[in-house]
């Protein structure tokens, strides 16, 4: 009697893993997890829209940048060719 009692002991201890999981699923809300799906895609869309305008931000701080640089190097470079060119007539 004892050996028999075990032996279920045993069995459902190692059975339990496999059956607590599946039943907890079982038990979902299927109109909560349809609100719930909702809400992520919305979350991301927003997600999406604010990462945009960031980049957006800063793409044209970069090139504002850059621009404005390489017009200060023409600037410089032409200032320095200035003095040295004489027209031959």
């Amino acid at each position: 009697m004892k050996n028999i009692v075990k032996g279920i002991l045993i069995f459902g201890l190692a059975v339990m893993p496999a059956v607590l999981p599946a039943s907890s699923f079982a038990q979902d809300n299927n109109q909560d997890n349809k609100q719930g799906v909702k809400q992520d895609v919305k979350d991301a869309g927003h997600s999406t829209k604010n990462a945009a305008k960031k980049t957006g931000h800063v793409v044209k701080k970069d090139t504002k940048k850059g621009l404005h640089k390489g017009a200060k190097k023409t600037g410089d470079a032409a200032d320095k060719v200035e003095g040295k060119t004489k027209t031959q007539d």
